[in-house]
C-alpha cells in the first residue's frame, strides 16, 4: 500500500475526531445550559382578572406564573397565601404582578379604609350638581373649598377660600372614576384632610355654604385670597377687612394711621443790622450808628 495514501487517511481520520470533540462537548455544554434554565425561574404572583381599588383580593383574583430570576420585580410575591385577604389600593391591571406597595395590611378594612394613609382623615362634605362643578368632581381630582356665609364681625355676607388642593377620595360611594369618563352627579363628596382641615371642612358645611373649585392637579400653589364681599359685587368701593371664614382663627388687626401734628410756624427774621459810620481824626477812630429808619406803609 502506498504510504502517501495512509499519511493522508491517517491526518483525515485525526481531523475527524478532533472535529467530533469540539461538536460533542458544544453539545453536552447546550444541554447543561438547557437543564440549569429550570432552576433559575421563579414563582410570581399576578392578577386574574382586573382588580380596583377597594377590592379585596381572593384566590379566584391571582394565579402564579415562572418568570427568570433576573426578571423577578422588586416588592412581588412567590406565594399566593403572600396577598390573600389584603385590600387594593391602587388600580391593577390584568396579569400585572401584585407588590406591596399596592396592597393595604391584612385587616385593614374594606372600601375606602385602607386608601386613607396613616395620619390623615376621610371627611365627606354635602354638595349639589352645581357645588359638585356639575358632577365632574371625580376620584383622585383636586379641588378648593370656597365658603360663603355670614361673619360674626361683618355686616354682609362674605365668600373666602377655606381649603386649597384637597385631594378628592371618592364621589357618593364610588371611589375609582366612570371608566368612560363621564360625569357621575353624586350628594356627596369625600375629601383626604388633615385634623385640622377635618375641623374647618365639618365647621364650613355646619355654619356656611360650600362650593368646590375644580384645579389642575399638576398645580400645587397655594394661592392668598383677601374674599369677596357681597358689596364688591354690585360696584361697592368701601373694602372691609377680610375676615377668615370657617377657619377658627381671627384676622390680625389692621395698624392704626400714624397721625403726623403740624410743624410749628417758622421764627421772624431778625431785624436787618443797624448802618454805622467810622470817622478817624488824627489818631483817634470812633464809631457812630445811624438808626434803621421805620418801614413804610
Amino acid at each position: 500500500m502506498d504510504r502517501r495514501f495512509i499519511t493522508v487517511l491517517g491526518v483525515s481520520l485525526l481531523f475527524a475526531l478532533l472535529v467530533s470533540g469540539v461538536f460533542y462537548q458544544m453539545t453536552g455544554r447546550s444541554n447543561t445550559a438547557r437543564k440549569a434554565e429550570p432552576s433559575d425561574e421563579r414563582d410570581l404572583v399576578v392578577t386574574a382578572r382586573p382588580l380596583g381599588v377597594g377590592v379585596m383580593v381572593k384566590p379566584a383574583d391571582v394565579k402564579v406564573v415562572k418568570v427568570a430570576a433576573s426578571a423577578f420585580p422588586k416588592g412581588a410575591f412567590s406565594k399566593v397565601e403572600d396577598v390573600l385577604d389584603r385590600p387594593v389600593i391602587s388600580n391593577v391591571l390584568l396579569e400585572e404582578p401584585l407588590l406591596e406597595g399596592r396592597l393595604a395590611a391584612k385587616g385593614s378594612g374594606l372600601g375606602l379604609a385602607p386608601t386613607i394613609p396613616v395620619g390623615m382623615r376621610a371627611v365627606t362634605v354635602r354638595v349639589n350638581d352645581v357645588a359638585g362643578v356639575a358632577g365632574f368632581v371625580l376620584p383622585g381630582m383636586r379641588v378648593d373649598v370656597l365658603v360663603t356665609g355670614h361673619p360674626p364681625s361683618g355686616a354682609e355676607d362674605l365668600t373666602a377660600t377655606a381649603l386649597q388642593n384637597m385631594l378628592v377620595l371618592s364621589a357618593g360611594t364610588t371611589i375609582q372614576p366612570d371608566a368612560r369618563g363621564q360625569a357621575m352627579p353624586s350628594p356627596t363628596v369625600t375629601l383626604l384632610a388633615t385634623p385640622e382641615q377635618s375641623e374647618t371642612l365639618t365647621l364650613a358645611g355646619n355654619e356656611g355654604r360650600i362650593q368646590l373649585v375644580l384645579r389642575n392637579s399638576s398645580d400645587q400653589t397655594i394661592q392668598k385670597t383677601p374674599g369677596r364681599y357681597i358689596s364688591e359685587l354690585y360696584g361697592g368701593t368701601e373694602r372691609k377687612p377680610a375676615a377668615r371664614v370657617a377657619t377658627g382663627a381671627s384676622e390680625k388687626p389692621r395698624p392704626r394711621p400714624v397721625v403726623v401734628a403740624a410743624a410749628p410756624p417758622p421764627p421772624p427774621p431778625p431785624p436787618p443790622a443797624p448802618d454805622q459810620i467810622v470817622m478817624i481824626r488824627g489818631t483817634l477812630r470812633s464809631v457812630e450808628t445811624i438808626p434803621n429808619r421805620p418801614a413804610a406803609n
